[in-house]
C-alpha cells in the first residue's frame, strides 16, 4: 500500500487489531474468559464514574450550545453549511444511531417491561411506563453529548484552525505541537482500535439481525451459512459505496433510509395503537425531563446492580467506545455550522427522534405482549435481534413491513460500515479529508472479516467488551479534550477571519 500518509498510527493498530482476532478465532474461550472478568471489574468498580462522565458531557454540550461561543461558526464567518439540514441530520443517524435504533427500538423496552430495574415489579403498569422512560434515557441526551464534545472538537480544530481530521489535533490548544509526537500518536492509535472492535462487532450484530430478520420473513433457515452470505453481499455492497465517497455513497444512501425509517415509522404508529403510543410518546417525555437528574446519577448499591451494568452502564460504555468514529463522521459533514446549530442538530434533533422510535416500536410491543396478541418478550430473550420482527408481523401488514424493516436495516448496514471505514481511513491517513481508496478497502475488508470470523469462532461476544473496557481510558481522554476545546475557543472568540 503506497500512500505517503500511511504511518505509525495505521501500522501499530492495524497489527493490534489483527492479534485480538487472531487470539478471538484460534482461543477464543481464553478471549472471552479476560474480557469478560475484566468487563465485571469495570462494571461493578467504575458504574459511578461512567454515571458522573456522561452527565458532564451533557452539561459540556449544553454550555457549548448556549454559551458565550455559540454563534462561532464551524469555518470561515460567512461561510454556508456544506449539507442542507436534511442532508446533515440523515448522514448523523447514517452514522451514530441507524443500526442501535432498529437492533434494541423494540427489544429494550419489552425486556425492561419483563424485567425492570430493581425497585420495579414486572409485566406491570408501572413496569410499562419504567422501560419507555428508560429507552429515552438510554437513547436521549447522554450519548449524543459525547457524539457532540468529540465532534465539535475535531470540526473545531480542522474547520476554524485548518489542522487535520485527527483527534490528537483536537488537544493542539493544550499541548501546542506535542501532538506531533508520541503523545498524539498514541491517542491515535487508541481511538483506532477502540473504532475498529466497536465497528466489527456492531457489524457482527447487524449481520445477526439481518439473518434472523430474513428467517422471521423468508423460509430461509438463520444459520452460520447464511450469515456468512449476508456479511459478504454487504461487504460487496458498502466497499462499492465506500468507493463513491461521502458525496455520493453514503449521502445518497443515508436520504434513501431516512425515508424509509420515517415511512416504517409512520405505518407502525397508523397501523398500531395509535393513540395509546402518542400518549406513551408524551408520557415519556416527561417522565424523563422530570426525572432527568435522578436517572442520570442513580444506582442501586443497597442492591443488585446487575440491571444497570447491564444496560445503563453497558449502553454508557458502548457509547464512549463509539465516539471517536461517530465525532469524527459528524466533523467531517458539519463544516459551515454555528456551534449552536451543531449541537441542536446532534443532541436535541436526534434524542427526540430517538424517543420516538422507542416510543412506537417498543410501546407497540408491549401492547401486543399486554393484551395476549403475542409473546414478544420470550423469544427476545434468547434472541433479541428477532422482536422488531416478531412485532411487525402482528400488525396489518406484517409481511410488507418486514420486507420495508429488513431493507431499513441493509441499508443502515451499509452506511455504517461505509463511514465506519471513512473515519478510520482518515485516522490513519493523518487526518486526510479524502483518504485513498486502497485504505478504505483494506479496513473495510477487515471490518467483514472480524465479523464473519469471530462469528464463526464464537468470540463476537468477547471482542465487544473489549470495546467496553477501553471506553474506560478514553472517557478520560474525551474528557481533557472538552477542556482543550473551551481554551480553543477562548483564543479564538475575538477572531474574525478564518485561519487558513
Amino acid at each position: 500500500m503506497r500512500d505517503k500518509n500511511i504511518g505509525t498510527v495505521f501500522y501499530v493498530s492495524f497489527t493490534i487489531v489483527i492479534a485480538l482476532v487472531l487470539t478471538g478465532i484460534f482461543i477464543p474461550e481464553v478471549l472471552q474468559q479476560w474480557s469478560s472478568a475484566a468487563l465485571t471489574w469495570v462494571q461493578k468498580g467504575f458504574s459511578w464514574f461512567y454515571m458522573l462522565i456522561m452527565t458532564f458531557f451533557v452539561v459540556m454540550a449544553l454550555f457549548l450550545g448556549f454559551g458565550p461561543y455559540r454563534k462561532m461558526r464551524l469555518g470561515k464567518s460567512d461561510e454556508e453549511p456544506e449539507y442542507s439540514f436534511y442532508t446533515w441530520i440523515g448522514l448523523i443517524f447514517a452514522a451514530g444511531m441507524g443500526v442501535g435504533l432498529v437492533f434494541y427500538g423494540t427489544a429494550e423496552p419489552i425486556l425492561h417491561y419483563t424485567n425492570p430495574p430493581p425497585g420495579t415489579e414486572a409485566e406491570t403498569v408501572e413496569a410499562a411506563r419504567t422501560s419507555l422512560k428508560y429507552s429515552a434515557f438510554h437513547w436521549g441526551l447522554q450519548p449524543w453529548a459525547v457524539y457532540a464534545t468529540v465532534g465539535l472538537a475535531i470540526a473545531f480544530i480542522k474547520f476554524r484552525e485548518g489542522y487535520p481530521v485527527l483527534l490528537s489535533q483536537a488537544f493542539r490548544p493544550l499541548i501546542g505541537d506535542r501532538v506531533e509526537g508520541f503523545a498524539g500518536k498514541t491517542i491515535n492509535i487508541v481511538a483506532v482500535i477502540t473504532t475498529a472492535i466497536g465497528v466489527a462487532t456492531t457489524f457482527g450484530l447487524s449481520a445477526l439481525q439481518v439473518t434472523g430478520g430474513i428467517s422471521e420473513v423468508f423460509p430461509v433457515p438463520n444459520s452460520t451459512a447464511t450469515q456468512m452470505t449476508i456479511i459478504a453481499v454487504i461487504s460487496v455492497l458498502f466497499m462499492i459505496s465506500a468507493l463513491s465517497g461521502v458525496n455520493k455513497g453514503i449521502r445518497y444512501l443515508s436520504m434513501v433510509n431516512l425515508a424509509i425509517a420515517g415511512l416504517l415509522l409512520l405505518a407502525v404508529i397508523i397501523l398500531g395503537p395509535t393513540a395509546f403510543l402518542f400518549e406513551n410518546f408524551t408520557t415519556a417525555i416527561g417522565s424523563y425531563l422530570g426525572n432527568y437528574i435522578e436517572l442520570s446519577l442513580t444506582l442501586a448499591p443497597y442492591s443488585d446492580e446487575g440491571w444497570f451494568g447491564e444496560w445503563t452502564i453497558f449502553f454508557w460504555a458502548w457509547g464512549i467506545s463509539w465516539a471517536p468514529y461517530v465525532g469524527t463522521f459528524i466533523a467531517r459533514v458539519s463544516r459551515g455550522r454555528t456551534i449552536q446549530e451543531f449541537i441542536i442538530g446532534v443532541l436535541a434533533v436526534p434524542s427526540l427522534l430517538g424517543i420516538l422510535w422507542f416510543t412506537v416500536f417498543g410501546g407497540t410491543a408491549i401492547d401486543q405482549q399486554i393484551s395476549g396478541v403475542a409473546d414478544i418478550a420470550g423469544p427476545s430473550q434468547e434472541n433479541q435481534e428477532l422482536a422488531l420482527f416478531l412485532m411487525l408481523q402482528n400488525l396489518p401488514g406484517g409481511l410488507i413491513l418486514s420486507i420495508i424493516a429488513l431493507l431499513l436495516i441493509i441499508i443502515f448496514f451499509i452506511t455504517s460500515a461505509d463511514s465506519a471505514s471513512y473515519v478510520l481511513s482518515t485516522l490513519t491517513s493523518k487526518g486526510a479529508i479524502k483518504p485513498g481508496k486502497a485504505i478504505r478497502l483494506t479496513w473495510g475488508i477487515l471490518i467483514a472479516a472480524t465479523a464473519a470470523a469471530l462469528l464463526l469462532s464464537g468470540g463476537l461476544q468477547a471482542l465487544r467488551s473489549i470495546a467496553i473496557i477501553t471506553a474506560l481510558p478514553f472517557s478520560i481522554i474525551i474528557s481533557v479534550m472538552a477542556f482543550s476545546l473551551i481554551k480553543g475557543l477562548k483564543n479564538d472568540k475575538n477572531r474574525k477571519e478564518w485561519k487558513k
